[in-house]
């Protein structure tokens, strides 16, 4: 367990995502809230030994509490000026929405009387019922019965609640399957990381938002996100609330708006990449929650790789890493091509959260979608919102599409992390109107058509971005592949295909789709820095 001050030199591994980019902000002296982080290797012993390992860290949990209050001049569970906490995962691996986190921890009758002192009664009672509605969903749900569970009085019962259910989250039905349909390890832990609040909900020159360095869905190199006046942090990642873009906060706060971008610069810099922003306004103060690669669309992979490249952030080698080779199989399939989309009826237009063309029957309930989907059948999957819970039908959906939520809402972060089709925020009502429709879904262009429409494909020789990511593979890559010439035919592009034709010593093959092989022999192989 340690403070994340910018001084601590342990890996991402050890504090997880979060923890390390926080640690990463306040290197640089950017404006984070003062926090502590209770690491993966505790996350991991507490799944075998829960109790036993609750009693070992407990006191070393209350001696960094006094530290967070000797950093913000407040004091945890009671007045004149209160802290209030957030315990958050923080897991190695970017898990969208699959952990839990609980807001606003440390209220109690005293506490909220202080707040109502500080600021208004309004804010005071808005606050202490954020907390009571996420302790009873997070708490509750880990003690098997959330419409029984309140919050106890107790801030400091409060906090060892939420620890635990933080770590216990970890093996949570949705975090499994999350974990099982990318591959990643079930073994260890996630961090959790404790923080002090701010407020976006103070008053009227207060919000949350998220900014995302570059677009994650188109690839452009703008800045891209949301804003929500008014709003905490899980307001705009839950996909609940219609949200504000971006350049909103540039008319009602341009100072505000003009320190986010300046900081957001500074972050892609210094990790090469482009950056996802979880970031909170309290009274015109801007500060920043969180920093983590941004999760991106196929075509925004391909785009923003060969973006970082130009500009020198990257080299031909770490260029090639950031593409895989599933994303540019996406790419490579049949899309829906203009005069066939504006030839059908626009059922429902919204924002194009996650590229790609989706047909099937418009479902509304999440058992009757994964029932269809289980019968063989292409199902779109419409929802007011979605939340974690939701996984196993997003999973089973082809396409997903929301009356609310924006680019950062739950719905569209874990459809571009699944590869699933989205588009969001498309207005109340649509769920009414769809059910049980044949429709097309258009994450390119954030429409819902009527009907199956036809797709037909391009070629990598049509897509000059392809054609630029192909040049740099055959200057690298150990296998070098082609559309045609006088090479032996590569007849699959497996893994396995691709493993077998390295083996036998050829260095140039002849392959359907060039790109994919050249990825998947660049990672059978340690890919060469760049010259």
């Amino acid at each position: 367990m340690l403070v994340l001050d910018g001084n601590t030199k342990l890996s991402r591994e050890s504090l997880g995502n979060k923890g390390y980019g926080i640690a990463a902000m306040r290197r640089q002296g950017l404006p984070v809230p003062p926090a502590f982080c209770i690491t993966t290797d505790v996350g991991a012993r507490y799944l075998s030994r829960p109790e036993a390992t609750m009693a070992a860290i407990w006191k070393d949990v209350l001696d960094h509490i006094g530290w967070l209050e000797a950093q913000t001049s407040r004091t945890f569970g009671r007045g004149p000026n209160p802290l209030l906490i957030s315990v958050r995962s923080s897991a190695a691996r970017s898990m969208p929405g699959m952990m839990d986190t609980v807001l606003d921890l440390g209220i109690d009758d005293a506490v909220e009387e202080a707040l109502a002192a500080l600021g208004t009664a309004a804010f005071a009672r808005d606050t202490r019922q954020r907390f009571s509605r996420m302790y009873r969903r997070i708490a509750g749900a880990t003690a098997g019965g959330p419409e029984t569970i309140s919050a106890p009085a107790d801030p400091y019962t409060q906090l060892r609640a939420a620890i635990e259910a933080v770590f216990a989250s970890w093996n949570s039905p949705r975090a499994i399957t999350y974990r099982a349909h990318h591959g990643i390890d079930d073994r260890g832990g996630t961090a959790v990381v404790v923080q002090s609040m701010v407020f976006g909900n103070r008053d009227p020159n207060s919000g949350a938002g998220v900014l995302f360095s570059r677009n994650p869905i188109t690839g452009a190199d703008e800045r891209f996100g949301e804003w929500l006046p008014g709003g905490q942090g899980d307001d705009v990642v839950s996909g609940t609330f219609d949200v504000e873009p971006i350049a909103a906060l540039s008319d009602e706060q341009p100072a505000v708006y003009d320190e986010l971008i300046a900081a957001s610069r500074t972050l892609e810099r210094l990790a090469g990449d482009v950056q996802e922003i979880e970031f909170t306004v309290e009274q015109g103060k801007l500060w920043l929650l969180q920093t983590r690669a941004a999760e991106r669309s196929a075509q925004a992979a391909v785009r923003l790789a060969l973006q970082l490249r130009r500009e020198g952030l990257i080299d031909d080698a770490e260029a090639l890493r950031r593409v895989t080779p599933a994303q540019v199989e996406t790419l490579l399939l049949p899309s829906l091509q203009p005069e066939t989309r504006l030839a059908v009826a626009l059922l429902a237009k919204g924002l194009p959260a996650s590229p790609g063309v989706a047909s099937g029957r418009a479902y509304t309930d999440m058992d009757d979608a994964m029932n269809a989907a289980d019968a063989g059948e292409d199902v779109i999957l419409v929802r007011n919102h979605t939340s974690p819970d939701d996984v196993h039908g997003m999973l089973a959906a082809r396409g997903i599409v929301t009356e609310v939520g924006g680019a950062s809402s739950h719905a569209a972060v874990v459809s571009r992390e699944l590869g699933k089709v989205a588009v969001v925020g498309c207005g109340v009502g649509v769920v009414e109107s769809l059910a049980g429709r044949l429709v097309t879904v258009d994450g390119n262009q954030g429409e819902v058509r009527e009907g199956i429409l036809e797709l037909s494909a391009w070629s990598e020789n049509d897509t000059p971005e392809l054609r630029e990511l192909a040049d740099i593979a055959r200057r690298i890559s150990p296998l070098r592949a082609h559309d045609d010439g006088n090479y032996p035919r590569l007849q699959k592009n497996s893994l396995e295909a691709v493993r077998a034709a390295m083996a036998s010593g050829q260095t140039d093959v002849v392959s359907t789709n060039p790109v994919v092989t050249m990825l998947a022999a660049l990672r059978l192989t340690e890919v060469p820095a760049s010259r």
